[in-house]
């Protein structure tokens, strides 16, 4: 058989598993929920100039074109002002290009150094996998929380270093499992045959390894994300989230320090709590059913 011939046979075995993969996404009701649910907020997100005036984030030009402070959304549509006759609904809108890109890039960089880590351990073993599950063990009995906080402490208030923080502190348990597949992937007869007719490690990650893992680290990656943004979130009420942004976070930390509960101003913190409830719903869907199409047997054993 020509290359050719095989390039064409290996296109249209990846097409027909990227369909059948599509079909059984598709054929489940809480991955279509979490999909639509995602695809709302990234579009509010992408489209942020467009449906929110970013001026409206400023509290000095909100005070000069009159708009009323603690306006309810009756009074100041759609979703009424704080404290600082700032709109909520721009808050709303810009928090959650915030909010969504600190969750995803931080989730690459978890993924990415999890990933990284847990085919190297697996599949070289011995000393370095050692050294490696070492290494992987001490950041999993230090707490995650207290050592994001005290790094976001020494490094600053920025969104980069909220990512950096969350990246760095969230890998270990992506490690421990990718490792343990890829402990399983390489006892296989396919690994075994590739090896014997002379195939080189690197050959083997890329076209046997790496490719029988995607799935778990694409289920982890969509798992991993709502961890990120309750972070993010948890790391902004805390205070040390950027000052400079908008978040959903930075307004609910705002509502809390402005006594927005006892001025019953429900409108500044409950479209912020509902956006995360939401997106980490999303998230935690899509990412059950994509775990479910990677091991059938989690979707019998529930």
């Amino acid at each position: 058989m020509s290359d050719v011939a095989v390039g064409n046979l290996v296109w249209r075995r990846r097409r027909a598993a990227m369909r059948r993969f599509g079909g059984q996404f598709w054929g489940s009701t809480p991955g279509r929920i979490g999909f639509a649910i995602l695809i709302v907020f990234v579009v509010l997100a992408v489209a942020a100039p467009l449906i929110a005036d970013r001026s409206g984030l400023d509290a000095v030009t909100s005070r000069a074109n009159g708009v009323p402070q603690w306006a309810s959304p009756s009074e100041y549509g759609p979703l009424g002002t704080d404290y600082l006759r700032r709109s909520v609904w721009a808050q709303f809108v810009w928090g959650s290009r915030i909010s969504l890109f600190v969750g995803l890039a931080a989730t690459i960089v978890t993924i990415t150094l999890g990933s990284l880590v847990g085919i190297v351990a697996g599949f070289v073993g011995g000393r370095v996998d050692g050294v490696l599950m070492r290494i992987t063990e001490w950041f999993l009995v230090i707490p995650f929380l207290p050592l994001a906080i005290v790094l976001a402490s020494v490094m600053g208030r920025s969104v980069w270093n909220i990512i950096f923080v969350i990246g760095v502190t969230a890998w270990p348990s992506t490690a421990r499992l990718v490792r343990a597949q890829v402990l399983t992937v390489k006892q296989r007869l396919f690994v075994d045959r590739s090896r014997s007719l002379g195939a080189s490690g690197g050959h083997i990650v890329f076209r046997h390894i790496l490719p029988n893992v995607s799935g778990l680290i694409l289920a982890n990656a969509t798992l991993a994300v709502p961890i990120s943004i309750l972070t993010e979130t948890t790391l902004s009420f805390l205070g040390l989230g950027d000052p400079r942004r908008p978040s959903w976070g930075k307004t609910l930390v705002e509502a809390f320090d402005n006594s927005a509960l006892t001025r019953n101003a429900w409108w500044y913190f409950v479209p912020p709590g509902v956006g995360i409830l939401l997106v980490v719903l999303a998230f935690t869907l899509i990412g059950q059913t994509l775990e479910q199409i990677a091991d059938p047997r989690l979707g019998k054993r529930r």
